[in-house]
């Protein structure tokens, strides 16, 4: 009996030990390949499926409500949305699983008008391997991802990235 409990202690150590030294060391979204597909829906009922949004450029960022640098980047990006959303760049701004009454306020508060979906059950975070925010995917009128950030973004590093995904 004590063999195996010391058998199931021993293969719990090497996989909590195996599990940290590869934590970390997620796979990336790959440059020039197709952006996973999601559909999700904003804070009035739309549903937003990426597929449907082909033939534009899209700006697509992950962020939250508590996030002070995703705050300090959104009038950023409502500001280049105004300049480019008549010119074929779209922005999708996924929130990562908070209350709709939490992410309504935020997006009055700062006057967002791009669509706002919220990712519920975290599974579009997951399928673009989503660490730290803010994230920002481009995604270019194909639907491949062209460049990936992480951090706070500056009005002209935003309209630097939308004339990059202009069609």
């Amino acid at each position: 009996m004590r063999i195996a409990v010391l058998a199931i202690l021993a293969g719990a150590v090497i996989y909590v030990v195996f599990s940290s030294l590869t934590m970390g060391k997620e796979k990336t979204i790959e440059m020039n390949e197709n952006a996973p597909n999601f559909a999700l829906t904003d804070l009035n009922g739309v549903k937003h499926v990426l597929d449907d949004y082909k033939g534009q450029g899209v700006f697509l960022n992950f962020w939250g409500t508590w996030c002070k640098p995703c705050e300090y980047e959104m009038p950023y990006i409502q500001s280049q949305y105004e300049k480019f959303k008549d010119k074929g760049v779209q922005v999708l701004a996924v929130n990562v699983n908070e209350a709709n009454f939490v992410v309504n306020k935020f997006v009055k508060r700062h006057n967002l008008t791009f669509p706002v979906v919220i990712d519920r059950d975290n599974q579009v975070q997951h399928r673009y391997l989503i660490g730290a925010l803010p994230a920002t995917f481009l995604i270019d009128k194909n639907g491949k991802v062209i460049d990936y950030t992480t951090g706070s973004l500056t009005e002209e590093k935003i309209q630097k990235m939308m004339e990059k995904i202009q069609p």
